[in-house]
């Protein structure tokens, strides 16, 4: 008898899972699934699980493919799965391929080839659909967003598109979706919309992806107008469409903790914020080398902005910009300085000159630092005028972090809860309006 195990979540059970299920089966004559548990779910940073044990479970048994079902607890529970039932081929979807490799000592490992499409008619609890996603671009972003995307039940990733029929083709072949170069058939094919592609293209696929319907999730900078950003904004709205800018920043759990923190009086009234991220980018990238789009205040400014307005407002009474530029023209570090009635902020972002990139929040009885990348914040600290008195904070950050942001985005189309406070609209609008002002000082000259 040749013995087969496979493990899954199982959430939200779908024709892919039955696929997986069928194929796993057809490999021998015993089949053993794993149902995960929604505690060790959360240790591997799978966000978003609806269903109970017992559903999963139950669904899995109603396919008729399963043998036997056991359940999956903790990580290193395969190799002693594998060695109690005397398993002979081991096998998961190949969007986990190399992943489980180590365990080829042991047993034949195989990576099932995934499920492209997911039917529209597949429910979700609560009648609400599972949420198939396409993406357009195929840069760097939209590569990390595909691992992260699979660890958010609730969404399936159902194609990429660019108007580069090259592209297309790599990135679909690489992570197993649908390439399009044609924009009508991408949108025939999904339900909402994540935009990759190079900043001053995002307004026109938002108002194309919401007159077709579309819920959109879009990298920062949303827009670079103020103008434009109300426009969208008043579409999704009347369209009853969710529009969500990309700041992963906003939706990590460490950076709501130091929101919180910061806003709770521990160090007073708020007088001080400065907010510094720099990296080192290659001449010959497209944030080096796009003339009217490149440089480090369109790529990094939304982040060292971001925390400026959620801690100050944004009712801000001046705003300043000093940059330093390289031979293109374009800039390689940026200060933005802010002036508000009752505080001061600067915004410092570089791509071109290495700074120390943190986060600091000062206050009237005392002052909170984030050391980089304080953007994915998993640590920091509060300061008193006794040295000796620090209060240290830490929350996990997950991968990449986008699936923060794509388990918000998927929150706020299901209407289960409400995420939008995270970042709002008018915060969006008003980093919007201030990317404007610096193209504007951009084309002055400086």
């Amino acid at each position: 008898m040749v013995k087969v195990i496979t493990y899954g979540t199982f959430d939200l059970f779908h024709e892919g899972h039955y696929r997986l299920l069928e194929r796993a089966k057809a490999l021998g004559d015993y089949l053993i699934v794993g149902v995960t548990t929604e505690a060790y779910d959360k240790t591997r940073g799978k966000l978003n699980v609806v269903d109970s044990l017992t559903t999963r479970i139950e669904n899995v048994k109603k396919t008729g493919f399963a043998d036997e079902v056991i359940i999956e607890e903790a990580a290193g529970q395969k190799f002693n799965d594998i060695k109690k039932y005397h398993i002979d081929i081991f096998t998961v979807g190949s969007d986990w391929v190399g992943a489980f490799d180590y365990l080829s000592d042991y047993c034949k490992v195989i990576y099932l080839e995934r499920t492209k499409n997911i039917s529209s008619t597949m429910l979700r609890e609560k009648n609400s659909r599972i949420q198939r996603i396409g993406i357009i671009g195929t840069g760097r972003i939209a590569q990390r967003f595909m691992p992260e995307a699979k660890l958010v039940s609730g969404i399936s990733t159902q194609g990429v598109y660019n108007p580069h029929e090259e592209s297309t083709r790599q990135f679909a072949k690489k992570w197993e979706i649908n390439g399009y170069t044609d924009l009508e058939e991408f949108y025939e094919a999904i339900d909402s919309v994540y935009i990759a592609s190079p900043h001053g293209t995002h307004y026109g696929y938002i108002k194309s992806a919401l007159e077709h319907g579309k819920h959109v999730l879009c990298e920062k900078p949303m827009v670079l107008k103020k103008a434009e950003a109300k426009e969208v904004f008043e579409c999704a709205r009347e369209k009853g469409l969710i529009l969500f800018e990309g700041i992963k920043t906003a939706y990590c759990p460490g950076f709501g903790k130091l929101l919180g923190i910061a806003c709770s009086g521990t160090i007073g009234n708020i007088r001080n914020v400065e907010a510094c991220f720099t990296k080192l980018e290659k001449p010959e990238n497209r944030e080096l080398t796009d003339p009217i789009y490149g440089g480090s205040f369109t790529e990094l400014g939304s982040y060292v902005m971001f925390p400026i307005l959620k801690l100050l407002g944004e009712d801000m009474d001046e705003v300043r910009f000093d940059s330093i530029r390289g031979d293109t023209g374009l800039d390689l570090f940026t200060r933005a300085v802010f002036r508000y009635p009752t505080g001061i902020a600067t915004a410092t972002c570089g791509l071109g000159v290495k700074s120390e990139g943190r986060l600091l929040i000062a206050g009237t009885k005392g002052y909170i630092v984030a050391e980089a990348p304080w953007w994915k914040t998993s640590y920091f600290e509060v300061h008193y005028e006794n040295p000796d008195e620090v209060e240290k904070y830490s929350e996990r950050f997950l991968g990449d972090g986008l699936r923060y942001e794509i388990s918000d985005f998927l929150t706020m189309i299901n209407r289960v809860g409400k995420s939008g406070f995270k970042l709002t609209r008018s915060e969006s609008i008003t980093l919007a309006g201030v990317m404007e002002e610096f193209m504007k000082a951009e084309e002055r000259g400086g």
